[in-house]
């Protein structure tokens, strides 16, 4: 006899709700509305004919039945995912999915990656570029590159440089006129900000590239940091920074080559150093595969440049 099962859907819906205890985190990670999500999860609860889920005053908990089939369910979430992946993917195909974001990937990945592929040629490279801090040991992405990574057991981690960020702007706007020679003369130029994301995780390790935050780390007072220009892109912002625009905060690992080849000039000797960097993680299962150990070596390689 067939047992009947709810949607796929709602499932994966309950099972992301329940470990996060959030519908706006198992949102982000579906890429759905967290309306979605729990219109999904009322569906399941139908379904089922008990509640999984309470409020416990602005937290969600798991109730009784919630947490009875938890465990089992995202084991299976787990083997689907192992068997779409086989499936996707002939077993002779290296393939390889990295997960980054969209301004490390424009400014430091993506102008290397040839590297990468003429020395692997028969590894199939796919760039996934999102803000989204994609789940590594639930979903297909193999490798993922993020800034300020925390310690994880189920995951592995490599430091591929630490971060150090500095005001830098084109040769032309350093040299003025008015020349820029100390931080106060910011106030005669504009500011290039980078509007951080919604999500907390981006808003507590990008802290370091809003203005007000930088200048305040380092005992400068009296900018005016209105006004400006805006930019929800890195890689945007760093390339109206380069059209002598404005004066942007530089990562300075990222941007090595851009102020190497005097695209971009640093006007100014201070600088914050907040002990974060850029990372690169996989789990302990993917980093067996051989492309996988490949990748992430040549990725230390090129970070040793930088």
């Amino acid at each position: 006899m067939t047992t009947w099962l709810p949607s796929l859907n709602a499932l994966r819906a309950f099972e992301a709700t329940a470990r996060h205890l959030s519908y706006s985190a198992a949102a982000n990670e579906l890429n759905v509305t967290p309306a979605a999500v729990k219109q999904l999860v009322g569906k399941l609860e139908a379904s089922v004919g008990s509640r999984l889920l309470a409020r416990k005053g602005r937290a969600l908990t798991l109730t009784a039945s919630g947490e009875a089939g938890l465990n089992d369910l995202a084991a299976a979430m787990q083997h689907l995912a192992a068997s779409v992946r086989q499936m996707r993917s002939p077993p002779d195909e290296r393939r390889l999915i990295v997960s980054v974001e969209t301004s490390i990937a424009t400014t430091w990945l993506v102008p290397k990656l040839a590297g990468f592929r003429e020395s692997h040629p028969d590894v199939n490279v796919l760039i996934e570029s999102t803000p989204r801090i994609v789940d590594l040991q639930r979903g297909e992405t193999d490798i993922a590159l993020r800034y300020a990574v925390e310690s994880d057991a189920g995951l592995v981690i490599h430091r591929l440089f630490d971060d150090r960020i500095f005001p830098a702007c084109s040769p032309s706007l350093a040299k003025g006129p008015p020349a820029l020679r100390h931080l106060s003369d910011l106030n005669a130029r504009p500011l290039i900000h980078w509007e951080l994301s919604t999500m907390d995780w981006a808003r507590s390790t990008r802290q370091w590239f809003v203005w007000e935050n930088w200048l305040a780390h380092v005992g400068a007072e009296r900018i005016d940091t209105a006004g400006g220009l805006h930019f929800s892109d890195y890689g945007l912002a760093v390339q109206a920074a380069i059209a002598g625009q404005g004066v942007v905060l530089a990562s300075a690992p990222i941007l090595r080559e851009s102020l190497e080849a005097n695209l971009l000039v640093r006007p100014f000797a201070e600088q914050a150093a907040p002990g974060i960097g850029y990372d690169v993680v996989t789990t302990q299962e993917r980093q067996d595969r051989p492309e996988v150990r490949a990748f992430i070596a040549w990725l230390l390689e090129a970070a040793q440049t930088t």
